[in-house]
């Protein structure tokens, strides 16, 4: 499948009647198992980008080749779309401009940018503070600007809830839609109040993290939300899984004994394609 393929089918989930959970991912193997169970559509976060290419805390430390090298590796992985969060677009707007021109080509189908002060500022906590609402409409006609396949999707993210209150995140986003967006994403913040009142001022698709108390998925469906981020947990599971099994053999298990607690042989040969593999072997080069 195609870049423009799956960015079809990201834009047919923004544009349908269902709020959708994706599947947070890191590498090629983490989106082949979410492709195998169904996800409709994967994300990748700076901060998981940051951790898996780094093994560093999400403060911005990544730059913008290795996170594209990243984002390539996983894309020609899978069938599924990809969307990342590719913070402020790792400068001005010129940066931004460059930074969708090289995610575009690593294959991924969508992108957020971000309106807060990034890198983290001296003598201030990490996000903070926020960029004009003027620099933050710069930068979302730069990263159009920069689109060279209209199917990518622009996606504009804002921490205004927590900072602005709900009509600062309003004028953002009327600001942001006429900038010409292909989407809105709302990071904290989000209750059932702002989300029904930002949903009836703006004509965007709406994606955020998971909701607190009564923010249902019935609720995000009938107020705009299409995609809903659960976090990171696939990570941190597989974290603790690696350090699980170092500590154990580390402190002599046999390896015999911990069998039944990874991965099968033929599940590590599924998510590899050894099939597909050993069909192009005996093609190509018996």
């Amino acid at each position: 499948m195609n870049p423009t393929q799956k960015r079809e089918k990201f834009r047919a989930i923004l544009s349908g009647d269902k709020c959708i959970h994706p599947a947070s991912v890191f590498d090629p193997i983490s989106v082949r198992i979410a492709e195998d169970l169904g996800f409709e559509l994967a994300f990748m976060a700076g901060s998981m980008a940051s951790a898996t290419v780094l093994g560093a805390p999400d403060l911005v430390v990544l730059t913008l080749s290795e996170f594209a090298e990243q984002i390539r590796r996983i894309c020609r992985a899978t069938t599924l779309p990809l969307t990342v969060d590719a913070d402020h677009g790792y400068g001005n707007a010129l940066n931004v401009k460059r930074t969708v021109e090289e995610l575009e080509a690593a294959g991924l189908s969508g992108l957020t940018i971000e309106d807060t002060v990034l890198p983290q500022s001296f003598g201030k906590g990490k996000g903070e503070d926020l960029i004009s609402v003027e620099e933050g409409v710069g930068k979302m006609k730069a990263a159009l600007a920069g689109r060279q396949d209209p199917s990518l999707l622009i996606i504009a993210r804002t921490s205004s809830l927590g900072i602005e209150g709900v009509e600062g995140t309003i004028r953002r986003g009327k600001a942001y839609q006429e900038a010409g967006v292909d989407a809105f994403w709302l990071a904290g913040g989000t209750t059932t109040e702002a989300i029904s009142k930002i949903h009836a001022e703006i004509d965007l698709p709406i994606l955020m993290g998971a909701g607190g108390g009564d923010v249902t998925d019935e609720f995000m469906r009938s107020n705009g939300v299409r995609v809903s981020h659960q976090g990171h947990l696939p990570f941190a599971g597989a974290v603790k899984g690696i350090y699980d099994t170092l500590k154990a053999l580390r402190e002599g298990a046999e390896p015999a004994s911990l069998a039944g607690e990874v991965a099968s042989p033929s599940m590590i040969g599924q998510l590899t394609r050894r099939a597909d593999y050993e069909g192009w072997t005996n093609e190509f080069l018996s």
